[in-house]
């Protein structure tokens, strides 16, 4: 089998907690008299975990819709007996190795690789494993269907799922392995076919043949993988939702620490074979999510189904085309423009992703951000540092907390405020921090997170060229 060169991003990491904001009046930090509409009130006893489920009911409502659900949460179908959850350790461990892998990505070391079913040699450039992250959603392969939990991921192209006979390993996944043999409507793909061909744009690396079908390969930095043969299959979304002859990687030699899901749904849009484009003709290139709290579900919906509030934004291409780019111009707090010179954002440049827990800002962006949080928020004690994390503060003799507006500026003057639900991450009620980070270095990519994007709606019109962001996605 030919060698691989690089590897696959996938979601990681999540917070474990609610925001509830709830409207007050005549709103006063410390003896300043602000605008209410630039604050926002959270109450202590909503940073504590919720038992009960609060399903959406927006995207059930809407053709071609997927419930997404987050995998720890009360709506989950995974237990603390089959998946563990994370510590705060791993969650930022694991989104650090993100960030860094979307830095790497087009540099790549180039891995040794052996015939499906052998043992594979991959390039131990972290000591970590990635996970596969939190939010799920639940679709059917095959004929008869077979439900399958995938992880979602903007910075992947190609959709995949663990499949029999597991000729190398196959990790273990909460349902039943899909089984190829058992369905009518499973295709294994020959290596001349144009579809081979496009692994190389989809995963990075060339495909192989066995028995002149095709081969693909996904490789992990951090030692995780998923081979085996590319195959087309039916694919059903809803049952008015079904799409014919959809290829897929059918892995049967898959290793890593993927917490119980079956494989993941690839919406990049740096390929053809990116579920966005193989549904072109039925969804016209745009789909939208709503990420939720842990207490709550979400939905991803294929085609135009956004609401009439979406403020819309260009997509910047990028050199890597799988990638989502932005242009991010300013950022306010309280409702104030910080004073950060535009050649910041450019000498960086911005991407959104589904799989990145924590928004990276260029250094001198981050700076002020932070300093003008804390400006805003002296009543408060300060505590320690949480990881990455380094303007935390101790909540826990406040029934009442009064936060600042968090508000990004993006190209084509489209300001969008984050959710109180984005601005913050709870470790515990006595360490409650800013939920962004620095960068290491100007040049750095700047990343926008997961954290900032959750109960928002986010339309990705990919045809149009552009991304919109509306509020209360997930009511």
């Amino acid at each position: 089998m030919a060698p691989f060169n690089s590897f696959i991003l996938l979601l990681s990491s999540y917070t474990f907690f609610l925001f509830v904001v709830v409207a007050t009046k005549d709103l006063s930090l410390d003896t300043k008299q602000e605008e209410t509409h630039h604050y926002h009130t959270l109450h202590q006893s909503s940073f504590l975990p919720s038992s009960v489920c609060n399903s959406s009911t927006t995207g059930d409502k809407k053709k071609g819709t997927l419930e997404v659900v987050h995998k720890h949460g009360p709506c989950s179908k995974f237990s603390e007996d089959n998946v563990k959850p994370l510590t705060i350790e791993e969650i930022f461990t694991r989104d650090q190795a993100r960030v860094d892998f979307i830095r790497a990505k087009s540099t790549f070391t180039k891995a040794k690789k052996d015939t499906l079913g052998k043992k594979t040699t991959l390039p131990a450039n972290s000591g970590y494993t990635f996970g596969i992250g939190n939010y799920y959603i639940t679709v059917g392969l095959g004929t008869p269907k077979r439900d399958l939990s995938l992880v979602f991921d903007t910075g992947s192209d190609l959709t995949w799922t663990q499949c029999q006979p597991c000729v190398g390993s196959c990790y273990s996944q909460i349902e039943p392995i899909f089984a190829p043999s058992k369905s009518t409507t499973y295709t294994n793909i020959s290596c001349t076919s144009s579809e081979c061909s496009a692994l190389i744009t989809a995963t990075g690396n060339p495909p192989s043949c066995i028995s002149s079908t095709c081969v693909y390969g996904i490789l992990y930095g951090d030692q995780s993988f998923s081979s085996g043969f590319f195959a087309k299959e039916k694919l059903t979304i809803t049952s008015k939702d079904v799409v014919e002859n959809f290829y897929f990687g059918c892995g049967q030699n898959n290793q890593g620490l993927f917490f119980g899901v079956a494989g993941l749904l690839g919406l990049g849009k740096g390929s053809k074979l990116s579920i966005v484009s193989q549904t072109a003709a039925k969804y016209g290139k745009v789909f939208s999510y709503c990420l939720p709290t842990p207490t709550a579900t979400g939905y991803l919906t294929f085609g135009s189904a956004a609401s009439s509030k979406v403020k819309y934004t260009p997509i910047v291409n990028l050199k890597q085309p799988t990638f989502y780019g932005l242009n991010l111009i300013a950022i306010f707090v309280g409702g104030t423009k910080l004073a950060i010179s535009p050649t910041v954002f450019k000498t960086s440049g911005m991407i959104i992703d589904s799989g990145t827990t924590i928004t990276r800002l260029p250094p001198a962006a981050y700076s002020a951000l932070s300093k003008a949080f804390r400006a805003k928020m002296t009543k408060y004690p300060l505590t320690k540092a949480l990881s990455l994390l380094d303007t935390c503060y101790d909540l826990s003799n406040y029934t009442t907390i009064l936060i600042p507006t968090i508000s990004m500026l993006w190209g084509g003057n489209t300001k969008v405020d984050t959710p109180a639900q984005g601005i913050l991450f709870v470790n515990s009620v006595s360490q409650v921090c800013l939920a962004y980070a620095a960068n290491k270095h100007d040049s750095d990519l700047g990343i926008y997170g997961n954290t900032q994007q959750k109960t928002m709606e986010i339309v990705y019109d990919v045809k149009a060229g552009k991304i919109g962001f509306a509020p209360g996605g997930c009511a």
